[in-house]
């Protein structure tokens, strides 16, 4: 294979797994590395399709005036994902705005903008967006295709946590075997009278290692970067308020805990308290696609009067296992629920890829005329 095609397979390749991370993204509601917008209130900066790196705020840091986020809006094109600039912040949140648009967030029905609700922030360097031009209108036509092959085949209840281990077992396996018949019917690929030397030909392996990581990884990266501990500040106090916050010495208060979930796939999460003083109504439940669940947690004030920090940890799993399995792989340890989970995900994908191509080699090129694999692609959907 020559340099110039192992250039050009790469980054299409690239592009793959690029659209992939949107497309997980999007369903999973949290940026995962790339993100886009879908309108023009971000104009100029990025215009409706425009793909940024979306970097997590666990890594990210302290969203400053100037940076462009993705939040969790409560009612802007009613509610869900939305990248604009912060241009103030304010003792109740952060005041938003879209670069084109000439008012702010907040001067409609938007509330200011808490620090749980940003999910990630827009790359910048020396003060810019980074681009990626029309990544997005990409994502919007696999989408559709993902949705229509999902609704014909049922598999979403996968992701709805419904099907049992066996179900899974014997999903993989028929595709599998299915895999091999196709490839055996086809087999006149491998033993046809056609010349093959001047063929080039990709390694089944090397394509189900692209296909994994395209999958593994924004799938790793959305249970992974979304969790993490939740902190919040309670005063004991000889003069206790309406505020849930402010709590007599050693008295006891209700705080309502949020966790909203965006994203079209629902989400398991599980809730621990990680300060002493703290108990949660409800430690593990699944919060359906696009809505929000609302816990209790009870907190306890110390008998000494004074500010103290309180805080709980949250991880958040994709249910394609019992929920009894991904909990007691918790209980073990959170990253082997992560681990049982990325398991499920690799046999699926390995199954599916074996479906899609068989055992052997793949042609990257026209074997009548000199047409790369890139080629065909334009020429058949551009």
């Amino acid at each position: 294979m020559k340099v110039s095609d192992i250039l050009e397979y790469g980054f299409l390749l690239l592009l793959l797994a690029a659209v992939g991370a949107m497309l997980f993204g999007q369903a999973a509601g949290q940026p995962v590395l790339l993100g886009y917008v879908e309108t023009g209130s971000m104009a100029p900066t990025m215009n409706p399709g425009d793909g940024f790196v979306a970097v997590p705020m666990a890594v990210a840091g302290p969203v400053e005036t100037g940076d462009v986020v993705t939040f969790n809006a409560e009612e802007l094109q009613g509610g869900g994902l939305t990248t604009h600039r912060v241009v103030d912040r304010t003792e109740a949140g952060y005041i938003t705005q879209g670069d084109a648009n000439p008012f702010t967030d907040q001067a409609g029905a938007e509330p200011p903008v808490e620090s749980e609700q940003v999910v990630a922030k827009a790359l910048q360097v020396n003060g810019q967006v980074v681009v990626i031009r029309n990544l997005g209108a990409a994502v919007v036509t696999v989408q559709d295709l993902a949705t229509t092959a999902i609704a014909a085949t049922g598999i979403g209840a996968l992701f709805g946590g419904e099907a049992s281990p066996q179900s899974l077992i014997w999903f993989g396996g028929a595709i599998i075997v299915g895999g091999f018949i196709i490839d055996a019917v086809a087999s006149d690929r491998s033993t046809g009278s056609r010349n093959r030397k001047r063929g080039n030909y990709i390694k089944t392996s090397t394509f189900l290692f692209v296909l994994v990581m395209i999958i593994l990884a924004p799938a790793t990266a959305s249970m992974v970067l979304t969790s993490g501990s939740t902190s919040f500040d309670i005063v004991s106090s000889e003069a206790p308020n309406d505020s849930p916050l402010v709590i007599g010495v050693g008295g006891e208060s209700t705080i309502e805990y949020t966790i909203t979930n965006t994203g079209y796939i629902p989400v398991l999460t599980v809730l621990e308290p990680r300060s002493e003083g703290v108990s949660i109504s409800k430690s593990a439940f699944v919060v359906p696609r696009r809505s929000e669940e609302t816990v209790a947690l009870l907190v306890q004030a110390p008998d000494s009067s004074g500010s103290y920090t309180r805080s709980i940890s949250q991880w958040r799993y994709l249910p394609i296992l019992p929920r009894s399995v991904i909990l007691s792989l918790h209980a073990i340890h959170p990253f082997l629920a992560v681990a049982g989970i990325d398991f499920v995900l690799l046999v699926g994908t390995l199954a599916s890829g074996l479906l899609a191509v068989g055992i052997g080699p793949i042609r990257m090129r026209s074997e009548k005329r000199d047409v790369t694999f890139l080629q065909q692609l334009k020429r058949r959907f551009f």
